[in-house]
C-alpha cells in the first residue's frame, strides 16, 4: 500500500527510531524530502505568493489533525517548510513517512 493510502499510529514511547537501513526505502517514496542528521524529515515548498503558502499551510494542518500527527511549519512569503519526527522518541518512525506523503498529496 502507497504510504499516502496508509495512517499514521500513535507512538507510546519506548521504542527506537528507525534505523538507516530502514530510512532508505521510505525516503526513495518521497520525491523532495531529505532526512537532516538522521533525524527529521524536511521539505519546501514553493509558491506564487504568500496567501497560496498559507493556504497550503491550513490544508496541511487538517491533514495533521486528522492523522493525529503534526508536523513543525515555517510560512513565508511563497514557501512553505515543513519539518516531521516523532518527538516522544525524538527521531523517525514510519507514521513520520506517511505524514510527509499525505502532505505531498495535498492539491497544488
Amino acid at each position: 500500500m502507497a504510504l499516502r493510502d496508509q495512517h499514521c499510529v500513535p507512538c507510546r514511547g519506548g521504542v527506537p527510531p528507525l534505523t538507516a537501513e530502514a530510512v532508505g526505502p521510505l525516503l526513495a517514496q518521497l520525491p523532495g524530502w531529505r532526512v537532516v542528521n538522521g533525524h527529521h524529515l524536511a521539505k519546501e515548498w514553493r509558491f506564487p505568493d504568500f496567501a497560496t503558502a498559507l493556504r497550503f499551510v491550513n490544508q496541511a494542518g487538517a491533514v495533521c489533525e486528522q492523522q493525529g500527527h503534526h508536523a513543525d511549519f515555517e510560512l513565508g512569503w511563497g514557501r512553505v517548510q515543513a519539518l516531521i519526527w516523532t518527538h516522544k522518541i525524538d527521531g523517525l518512525t514510519h507514521s513520520d513517512f506517511v505524514l510527509a506523503a499525505r502532505l505531498d498529496a495535498i492539491p497544488g
